[in-house]
């Protein structure tokens, strides 16, 4: 059955090119990940905040080594795309900013980050503003979506600073080890300015 309509973006608009370094323009800078950022990543999903939020979490670095390959990989399949949020000057991993679940026909990503040690330095607003304006104005992404529990404050004011609307809550959306939690939408489409 034919579509109706073109796709936003082909296939290969990832694939076709090296994943870019993004800087931030305010001292940061998104760069694809390295094998050496293993213990940065290690370290940083040591910190019992990360498992309030995120249901993963790391037993060795053998065990990040692995993530950040697949990470890597993510980027020629067109799945995802991941970003080390990095000290421009001196290279310090500050962080992760992502694009996940990647529709390039329909121009649609969902938008993840995480900080460790720098939070609340205003990473994760910035490499989000970073990465948002990459995705949409010089990609061609239509939408990006970013989702987090409804008690997650600080990653609703991270979105808000990056310019991502609340458009709703979705009920018991997400199982966390601590049951179901209620998850804000937000979402920042093409056109749309922080």
């Amino acid at each position: 059955m034919p579509c109706t309509v073109d796709p936003v973006l082909p296939a290969g608009t990832l694939a076709g090119v090296p994943q870019p370094e993004l800087p931030t323009g305010d001292g940061l800078l998104l760069r694809p990940w390295r094998a050496e950022d293993a213990p940065a990543v290690y370290a940083a999903f040591q910190d019992p905040a990360m498992h309030q939020w995120h249901i993963r979490a790391a037993d060795s670095e053998e065990e990040v080594a692995g993530w950040i390959e697949e990470w890597r990989s993510c980027w020629a399949r067109e799945t995802a795309a991941q970003w080390a949020v990095v000290d421009a000057d001196g290279g310090e991993v500050l962080g992760r900013v992502a694009l996940r679940c990647i529709l390039l026909a329909e121009g649609v990503a969902e938008v993840a980050y995480w900080t460790g040690a720098a939070r609340g330095r205003s990473v994760a607003p910035r490499a989000t503003t970073a990465l948002a304006r990459w995705a949409l104005d010089e990609t061609g992404f239509h939408r990006l979506e970013l989702m987090h529990a409804t008690a997650n404050e600080a990653s609703c004011r991270v979105a808000a600073k990056a310019g991502f609307a609340l458009e709703g809550t979705r009920r018991s959306a997400t199982l966390h080890p601590d049951g179901w939690h209620d998850m804000h939408l937000h979402a920042r489409v093409r056109g749309d300015r922080p």
